[in-house]
């Protein structure tokens, strides 16, 4: 048995949730934030049997889509001021662990 965690963008859980469910996974989900842009993620934790892993793994890839935004950077290197130089970013995807269990109970 394997312990999905699963981290997308707050964006995308709807749509992940919703195929995890009609793909028959019960899924548990939390609220998260994420550290680097203090951007609002949704972790998913699934219980699954090592054969349904990479069945998983397909439907948050093809739910959970990568794009670029942009950024207004607010690095400031001297005294003076000046407009910051917008950057671009990667955000959505998804980041996933994929745990052994050793033990699962449900009482």
């Amino acid at each position: 048995m394997k312990l999905i965690m699963a981290i997308v963008s707050k964006d995308d859980s709807g749509i992940v949730q919703s195929q995890l469910t009609k793909a028959g996974y019960p899924v548990t989900k939390l609220a998260t934030t994420g550290g680097f842009l203090a951007a609002g993620n949704t972790t998913f934790i699934i219980g699954v049997s090592d054969e349904a892993v990479e069945t998983v793994l397909k439907i948050i890839e093809k739910s959970s889509s990568r794009r670029t935004e942009t950024l207004a950077s607010t690095a400031s290197f001297s005294s003076d001021v000046y407009p910051a130089e917008p950057i671009e970013i990667n955000v959505g995807g998804a980041t996933i662990f994929v745990l052994n269990v050793e033990r699962f109970e449900k009482l």
